[in-house]
C-alpha cells in the first residue's frame, strides 16, 4: 500500500462535510431550586447550536 499525501486527504474534507464530525456532546448541569441538587443533561448537538443550548434555560 501507497501512503496517501497530506494534500489528497485535505480534499477529502469537503467531502466529509455532512459526516457526524460535526456534532458534539454537550453537558449541562441543571439546579434543582428545591432541594438544590444538580442534574446532568446531555445532548448530541450541531456543533454550531452550542450557543443556544447554553443560552436557553
Amino acid at each position: 500500500m501507497a501512503k496517501v499525501s497530506k494534500n489528497a486527504r485535505v480534499g477529502q474534507r469537503a467531502a466529509n462535510a455532512g459526516s457526524g464530525r460535526d456534532f458534539v456532546k454537550v453537558v449541562k448541569s441543571i439546579k434543582d431550586p428545591k432541594t438544590g441538587k444538580y442534574t446532568y443533561k446531555e445532548v448530541m448537538i450541531h456543533k454550531d447550536g452550542v450557543k443556544e443550548f447554553f443560552a436557553k434555560k
